[in-house]
């Protein structure tokens, strides 16, 4: 029996499409009747561009048929993160403060993907302005993770891995700014990448804190995963940010599959007490398999990142405090109490009071405290001095070894609402994610397995020296490939299969 349109990888779907086998308006009716079918328990899309999608479908069609020579992803259906500006398209940032919002402009990210001829499906839900780690914090309610809806399916970018694990789309875009690409991805056992901060433009990235914020390629498999990168990276002269640097060979790299010689370092400070038993069973697993494919295993200790997390708390809302000062009802967002009879910090007040929600309020706060007059140097002065040592530690660490390895989550997704009132306790899902983002060096999370506790996946953390980002892909594809050949099939393909209703 042959494998179902929607469960192919997106390299098999490039094969056919090129083949003739199946259309892009084909494929894309495929995914959205899957998305009818189950989208209504995952809530993984907040938007669909079906009238878009199919008209960029037919003209890929159109384009294949008159013998144009297209690239690779051609025709094939991506979901979006709802915090990328698509021209027409609205874009919510999963917040009321932006509801009915369609900018008037591609972000460069989508422009690329445009170029490539890669349909967009829609803009998936996430924690409001990327805020959170579970998809919680989404105005529009929560998303379900489709191992297992009572539980999360990781954030601020689980719409996008909830689409990919549940087979709505086989690409996705995420934004990491703590561990948002990769701790969605661990935990709905598909691969997310974080890459070098600057080798994706953030143009049109709406802004949560802007020295953190990266896009990236989120997939079901890590040759996939690499095809999408090679799309959205470049240098980009709208992004001040952005590294004027070739962009990798990642999909050879994907397909090296070999890593002999190769000096693996395993972070000593992100694998040990606070861990889920069976994710570090599964992940000291993956270890062997490195070990028998070549690896050399070394552990390395990096003492800064014990101070990281209480870094990127200073850090990511001082910035936000600054980035969501721009939603004042006067400029940008909705208006709220403008009746003719108030002031403008009276409308204002009552705006952001209805526009923002519980978590981006506190972070706000926090970050307007730790800016302020007399606090400045003790707390925001103080985490860019720990960010240094931090990255510092990186290098130290990458002088001695090729990558660092780590569990990408300290434990399986949770209980949706087991976390909710208790803000530091949802912070600490991101304690392994959040050096990566802070040294604005390269992080992929893969799937290592299904923790023995309770059946869900498992994430395997890669990180790799700035500008490297190819190392990860090396290393995540002879990986995969090696899980593959214990298990005799990919991970993906042990996802529960949701009831269509």
């Amino acid at each position: 029996m042959s494998t179902p349109i929607i469960h192919q990888t997106a390299a098999e779907m490039s094969a056919d499409l090129a083949s003739g086998s199946v259309t892009a308006v084909e494929l894309a009716n495929a995914h959205y009747d899957r998305i009818a079918a189950v989208d209504g328990d995952v809530h993984a899309f907040l938007h669909l561009d079906r009238e878009g999608a199919l008209a960029q479908a037919a003209s890929v069609d159109a384009s294949r048929k008159a013998g144009e020579k297209l690239h690779p992803l051609a025709g094939v259906p991506l979901a979006l993160k709802d915090v990328l500006t698509q021209k027409g398209v609205p874009t919510t940032c999963g917040s009321k403060m932006l509801e009915g919002w369609r900018p008037p402009y591609d972000s460069t990210v989508v422009a690329n993907l445009k170029k490539a001829g890669v349909v967009i499906l829609g803009k998936t839900n996430m924690d409001e302005f990327a805020m959170g780690s579970s998809t919680e914090n989404s105005a529009y309610g929560p998303t379900h993770n489709p191992w297992d809806l009572s539980r999360i399916p990781g954030g601020s970018g689980g719409g996008s891995s909830a689409a990919l694990a549940a087979f709505e789309a086989p690409l996705a875009i995420g934004t990491d700014t703590g561990g948002s690409i990769r701790q969605p991805a661990a935990v709905t056992g598909t691969v997310g990448v974080k890459p070098t901060y600057g080798a994706v433009s953030r143009y049109g990235l709406v802004a949560f804190s802007s020295s953190l914020d990266q896009a990236g390629p989120c997939a079901r498999t890590v040759l996939d995963t690499a095809m999408l990168h090679e799309v959205i990276a470049g240098y980009d002269a709208k992004d001040s940010t952005s590294i004027n640097a070739p962009v990798g060979k990642m999909i050879e790299a994907a397909k090296k599959l070999d890593v002999k010689g190769m000096k693996i370092g395993v972070v000593k400070e992100l694998s040990g007490e606070g861990y889920q038993a069976g994710v570090l069973t599964r992940f000291n697993e993956a270890l062997d398999l490195l070990v028998a494919a070549g690896a050399e295993i070394v552990e390395v200790s990096t003492p800064s990142f014990e101070y990281a997390l209480a870094a990127y708390y200073l850090i990511a809302p001082s910035e936000t405090s600054s980035n969501l000062a721009r939603f004042d009802s006067m400029r940008y967002g909705i208006r709220i109490g403008d009746d003719g009879s108030r002031s403008a910090e009276e409308v204002m007040n009552m705006t952001r009071e209805v526009g923002f929600g519980k978590e981006v309020k506190r972070r706000i706060i926090l970050g307007t405290y730790a800016l302020s007059s007399g606090y400045y140097d003790a707390y925001y002065g103080s985490a860019q001095k720990v960010r240094t040592l931090i990255k510092r530690d990186y290098e130290a660490a990458f002088a001695k070894v090729d990558v660092l390895v780590s569990p990408t989550c300290p434990t399986t997704a949770f209980k949706i609402g087991e976390k909710s009132d208790d803000p530091l306790a949802m912070y600490l899902n991101d304690v392994a994610t959040i050096p990566v983002n802070l040294a604005g060096i390269g992080g992929m999370s893969l799937p290592c397995g299904l923790a023995p506790e309770d059946g869900l996946p498992v994430g395997f953390q890669i990180m790799s020296p700035a500008l490297k980002d190819e190392l990860m892909y090396h290393v995540g594809g002879t990986l995969e490939a090696a899980l593959q050949s214990k298990w005799g099939k990919p991970l993906y393909a042990s996802a529960p299969e949701l009831a269509v209703k």
